[in-house]
């Protein structure tokens, strides 16, 4: 059985069938409706922006865009009932674009609430189309499709949407149909080569949009979206980090109640973050688990327990699970699988130490969208399933923890900026991702010990060197893959048959997108001369100049 998600992200997952139900829920039904206030303290009072999901492959950035405006927003899908709304006293809604035509058998229209409810309208793309059809006007096939890089010419440069805009500004556009006639009431507001349409609205606050505002190659887009939000919706800006983290420590402590919680920790950000919230939260209550699964970087499992025992004096428990990792991967070489098994296996070891502590009750991960979103889930039915997350779709049915994600809707500049609020380093808070796996996903086929070695002192010339040209923070990943592949060499006077290793490194905002990083050739020659010289068995260095799509950040 499936409920909706809590917008915070936050579940709890209950064994038997896995019902998923929201922890505010369980949070009220437990103490009461009022124990469990909204980020400015009070029920439902806080400013809403409800974006209504038709199914785009920009959805959840809709949604970080109007957070970036410091505007909370919920996404939540197109057939959503008024009742689970109404709580939320939406100071405006935002339809999504999606892939559908309106005059389509069966296309999804937006809920008469929407147009009934008073409050402004932004419909884009496919949700402009919505709007016109459903309030009267006429949405047909587009004889010439517009597809990319559009310029933008204003008719009404008086338009709150507009203001502080230039009177021509590029646009992205995704469309195959086009409103050819505008309900009543509406006018044009602006208007590109083949869309003379482009922009339209009413002076009720409803405007439709047919380019992408939320993409980057709008170049203004935020501007719009930000106008939208303050100037026709007349939100404050009142989101803030600050707020995130105090109405998710008083739904934690809601939640958890006198229960105890182990939280799965790495030693990356989000794990880091993740067990500072509930820290705050819940004190001692948390007991953090750090599994040394034979996978982790060089030196990685001495960090940890200096920044999370020694610094932030948190319950912490390290177990050394290297030879039932291994164990359990040996032969194994698709990619899946190995994801499913170190999730399976990471269940187990949390499973077994709970066992020993007392009232042991939850599990806390620390899950974002960008692996919800690689990972087909309940939640994500439009999403099309790239790879499964160990912390995603690796957990069994079974499990006996309930589960605790409250960072699984945030994206990973958000997760740094709460974690910036809880007084975590900066050193701490801007770490590269690492992925929950480790090293069995840089390792192209079989694991074995050798490999994890030759990894570990391969992945530290990369970091070593990268850190010290002053690049880290530039980058957004950067780490080695040891391939599949072996080559020829000559080393002094013998002949050598070793690893070949690519490097990877990219730039990137929040994963969903990312570019290959253009690093310094000199840069790039010292790491493959370091690499050779001091990883006995590789004896060739390749970089990976893949953007993502069409690749993945990660080889596997």
């Amino acid at each position: 059985m499936e409920r909706t998600v809590d917008e915070s992200g936050l579940r709890v997952s209950v064994s038997g069938d896995v019902e998923v139900a929201t922890y505010l829920e369980i949070a009220e039904e437990k103490y009461g409706h009022e124990s469990v206030p909204s980020a400015d303290g009070a029920p439902g009072a806080q400013e809403t922006i409800v974006v209504l999901d038709f199914g785009s492959q920009y959805n959840m950035l809709i949604a970080r865009r109007v957070r970036e405006c410091r505007v909370y927003c919920e996404l939540v899908p197109f057939d959503t009932p008024w009742e689970q709304i109404a709580p939320l006293n939406p100071k405006g809604f935002i339809l999504s674009g999606g892939p559908a035509s309106v005059y389509d058998p069966g296309a999804p229209v937006a809920p008469a609430y929407v147009f009934e409810s008073k409050v402004p309208v932004l419909g884009i793309c496919y949700g402009m189309q919505v709007m016109a059809h459903q309030l009267g006007g006429r949405v047909a096939p587009s004889d010439k499709r517009e597809y990319g890089h559009a310029v933008l010419h204003q008719n009404d440069e008086a338009a709150a949407l507009f203001k502080d805009l230039p009177a021509s500004v590029p646009v992205w556009m995704s469309h195959g149909d086009t409103v050819d006639e505008m309900p009543p009431g509406f006018r044009s507001l602006a208007y590109t080569d083949n869309s003379p349409i482009a922009v339209m609205g009413n002076d009720s606050g409803m405007i439709g949009l047919q380019f992408h505002p939320e993409v980057a190659h709008t170049e203004h887009g935020k501007h719009i979206l930000r106008n939208f939000l303050y100037d026709i919706c007349g939100c404050s800006g009142a989101w803030t980090p600050g707020n995130f983290v105090a109405e998710q420590v008083e739904r934690i402590r809601a939640t958890v109640g006198s229960g105890r919680v182990i939280c799965a920790l790495s030693g990356g950000v989000d794990s880091a973050v993740v067990a500072t919230l509930i820290h705050q939260a819940v004190g001692d209550q948390l007991t953090c688990i750090f599994v040394d699964n034979g996978l982790l970087r060089r030196e990685e499992g001495e960090r940890v327990l200096d920044v999370f025992k020694r610094n932030l004096k948190m319950n912490l428990i390290q177990v050394d699970a290297t030879d039932r990792f291994l164990a359990r991967l040996a032969g194994i070489v698709d990619p899946e699988r190995k994801r499913m098994v170190i999730g399976d296996e990471f269940i187990k070891v949390f499973e077994e130490q709970a066992a020993k502590m007392e009232h042991a009750d939850f599990l806390a991960q620390g899950t974002l969208y960008p692996d919800v979103i690689e990972s087909v889930t309940p939640e994500n039915k439009a999403a099309s399933k790239i790879k499964t997350h160990h912390n995603v779709g690796g957990l069994p049915k079974n499990m006996r923890l309930a589960l605790i994600e409250p960072l699984r809707n945030l994206f990973k500049d958000e997760v740094r900026e709460v974690g910036l609020t809880l007084g975590l380093s900066e050193e701490m808070v801007y770490r590269q991702p690492f992925p929950g796996p480790g090293l069995a996903i840089r390792i192209i086929g079989e694991v074995t010990a050798e490999k994890l070695e030759a990894l570990r002192a391969a992945d530290w010339v990369v970091m070593n060197e990268i850190k010290k040209a002053k690049l880290y923070r530039d980058l957004w990943q950067s780490f080695a893959v040891l391939t599949s592949s072996s080559s020829v060499g000559v080393m002094g006077d013998h002949r050598t048959y070793g690893h070949v290793v690519a490097v990877r490194a990219v730039t990137s905002e929040d994963a969903m997108t990312a570019d290959w990083a253009r690093l310094p050739y000199d840069l790039l020659g010292r790491i493959s001369t370091r690499i050779v010289n001091e990883v006995p068995s590789v004896n060739r260095v390749v970089y990976d100049i893949t953007s993502k799509p069409p690749g993945t950040i990660e080889w596997e």
